[in-house]
This record gives structure tokens, C-alpha cells and sequence, in this order.
């Protein structure tokens, strides 16, 4: 079946993600509008009151 897109955001955006051959730029190189739309793919509630470091927080951690 896969991962949950919740957690596939999770593991593609690990620290160490780009070193494991990932095309993905990590979450500190994007825009907080990239990582708002990101949050609203993967459902993240609150995203809308959250800077860019509580969105990077809450991509990883949920």
C-alpha cells in the first residue's frame, strides 16, 4: 500500500535526506509558502498561524 503522506513527507525530509540521493530540496531552503502548501497536502492543522521554523517542525514531526 505505501506510506501515509504524512510520513512520507516526514522521511524525504529528514536532515540527512539530501545525502541519500534525494531530489528534494530540504525544508530549510524553501519558501514558507512551499512549506505552507506542503503542510496543506499532508493535512497539518494550524498551519495557517505557524512561522516557517513551526512549519519545518511540524512536517517532520507529524
Amino acid at each position: 500500500m505505501g506510506y501515509s503522506k504524512q510520513k512520507s513527507a516526514r522521511i524525504a525530509n529528514t536532515p540527512d535526506s539530501g545525502i541519500k540521493g534525494g531530489k528534494s530540496s530540504k525544508y530549510e531552503e524553501r519558501t514558507k509558502q512551499e512549506l505552507y502548501e506542503k503542510a496543506q497536502q499532508v493535512g497539518i492543522k494550524g498551519r495557517s498561524k505557524m512561522n516557517k521554523e513551526e512549519l519545518i517542525e511540524a512536517l517532520r514531526n507529524n
